[in-house]
């Protein structure tokens, strides 16, 4: 996947989508605290992921508009609010082949 503002964009809707799907398990799931949900790791990863892309959109010399400049501030602010839950490994997962995150993950 090329690096583009159009894909940043598409990864940070997706991870938005999923925040309000994980909101709504844990009131399923009888009102648990969103730090009490084994979900929070999956999305300390993906948020891990998110800013990385978005590190890697500015380092490319890409004109980014203000309104996703601020986007990726919101996200950097609250990835340093989960950075401890990431999932452990020697190299961050947005630098992982697939064969990589699959043996991590035990899939």
């Amino acid at each position: 996947m090329a690096i583009s503002i159009e894909n940043y964009m598409k990864i940070a809707g997706f991870y938005n989508e999923m925040a309000r799907v994980l909101s709504a398990i844990c009131v399923e799931k009888g009102g648990i605290a969103m730090e009490n949900y084994v979900g929070r790791f999956f999305a300390a990863d993906v948020l891990e992921y998110i800013v990385e892309y978005g590190n890697r959109l500015k380092k490319s010399g890409t004109k980014i508009p203000d309104n996703v400049a601020d986007v990726m501030n919101l996200f950097e602010k609250q990835f340093e609010n989960v950075k401890s839950l990431v999932t452990p490994n020697q190299k961050p997962i947005y630098e992982m082949t697939l064969e990589e995150f699959e043996k991590i993950m035990n899939i």
